[in-house]
């Protein structure tokens, strides 16, 4: 698992993209790009990294459904995502 302080950094990069959205894409229609560079750096979403949204793993995640390969593996054997099944043949 991550330590903590990885996974709250990740939580604040997402808030900060999310509250100056607007605010970017209205700067960057208008070309005012020395208003953009005063903008905090965690704000741009370049910044962001897929993150397990259970144990904050950064490799292996898997988009669809938001967690890393381990953690979707562990869940669909318990049964805990629907829709998905162990494949046999």
């Amino acid at each position: 698992m991550a330590k903590e302080s990885i996974k709250a950094r990740e939580r604040k990069r997402e808030y900060l993209v999310a509250k100056y959205a607007a605010k970017r894409a209205a700067l960057k229609a208008a070309g005012d790009y020395e208003a953009l560079d005063k903008l905090p750096k965690n704000a741009s979403p370049v910044r962001l990294h897929n993150r397990c949204k259970l144990t904050g793993r950064p490799k292996g995640y898997m988009r669809k459904f938001g967690v890393n390969r381990v953690t979707f593996r562990e869940m669909a054997s318990a049964g805990k995502i629907p829709g998905v099944t162990k494949s046999s043949w």
